[in-house]
Parts: C-alpha cells; structure tokens; sequence
C-alpha cells in the first residue's frame, strides 16, 4: 500500500504545483538547498492544495428549482446561470443523467397543467442541449398540478409550484452503487 501511496501524493504534489503561478526562485545556493523537513512540508502543502483544488473543480450537482412565471414556459433569465452550472457538472461527470421534472400551480385543468409541466421541462433540457449535454442524458417528465412544494393555496405558494426540479442518477447506481 505504501509503494502506491507514495506515487499518488508525489502527482498530487506536482498538480497542485503546476497550477500555482511560478515564485521568483532564489539563486543563493545556501537558500535554494532544503531540509528534508521543509521538502516533506512542501510536499504535504502541495498535496492538500491539490485536493482542495480537485474538489472545487466538481461543480455539486444538487440545485434549485428553475421557476417560471404564471402560464408560461420562458425560461427567466436569472435561471440561466444555475443551468450553467448543471451543464458544467453534468460534464464533468459523463456517467451522470438528469431528470428534469415540470410542475405547475393548481390554476387550469389537470390536462393543460401536464402539457405546461412537459412544455417547461422540455424548455430546460433544449437549453442544457445548446450548452453541450448529450440528449441522451436528459430525461423530461411532467407531474403538473400533482407534486406541490406547497399546498397552501397562497400567490406565494402558487409563485414556488411552477418550477423544474432536477434529480440524478449515475450508470454506477444501475449497477448498486449510488452517485
């Protein structure tokens, strides 16, 4: 275990140095010698720099809702940015799908909220198309009126149900593993 653990830190080490913009080296040789404790340090320091950067690198891939206005499919422009962010870590992640789920307010009849739940969720995954998600990655589903954040009736309630919701799944979790 030791044999391979060692490779492993040392390429951390060099990807976390190779990131990093170059210091001016010091050109007195009794300076530029170093113990074996600084290099140990360095080296250590540059391994954590280079996890920490790793996992800065893998965009999340939980997020909120995308809403919409009353009777309407248009995605709102402050939205675009958070689908950005999807389409960032759904490439970062090739064996990731999203499902994009369409909901509605209970206003209208239940066969005209369904159409506008798939309208909406359709809208969200051609805009993931255009920034690059395979489309055979994204699935569209629609519950309509049927899956309220909340029922309370309110304009502010009814603000929060006309919404796309994501969910993910991996090809790792057909085969019992989860993302």
């Amino acid at each position: 275990m030791h044999k391979t653990l060692l490779p492993l830190l040392l390429g951390l080490g060099l990807m976390g140095c190779a990131a990093r913009p170059k210091t001016p080296t010091v050109t007195d040789a009794s300076a530029a010698t170093s113990t074996p404790a600084t290099s140990t340090a360095r080296t250590e320091r540059a391994a954590e720099d280079a996890d920490r950067d790793g996992q800065a690198a893998l965009i999340p891939l939980s997020l909120d809702p995308v809403y919409f206005e009353l009777d309407s499919a248009t995605l709102r422009p402050e939205f675009r940015q958070t689908l950005e962010q999807l389409a960032d870590g759904l490439r970062q992640r090739p064996g990731t799908r999203v499902t994009v789920s369409g909901h509605t307010c209970e206003l209208g009849t239940t066969e005209y909220n369904l159409a506008l739940g798939q309208r909406r969720a359709a809208v969200v995954r051609d805009y993931l198309r255009r920034l690059g998600v395979d489309a055979s990655r994204i699935r569209t589903l629609s519950f309509g009126e049927e899956r309220p954040l909340d029922d309370s009736h309110s304009e502010e309630a009814q603000n929060r149900n006309r919404r796309a919701e994501f969910s993910f799944s991996s090809d790792d979790a057909s085969r019992g593993s989860s993302l």
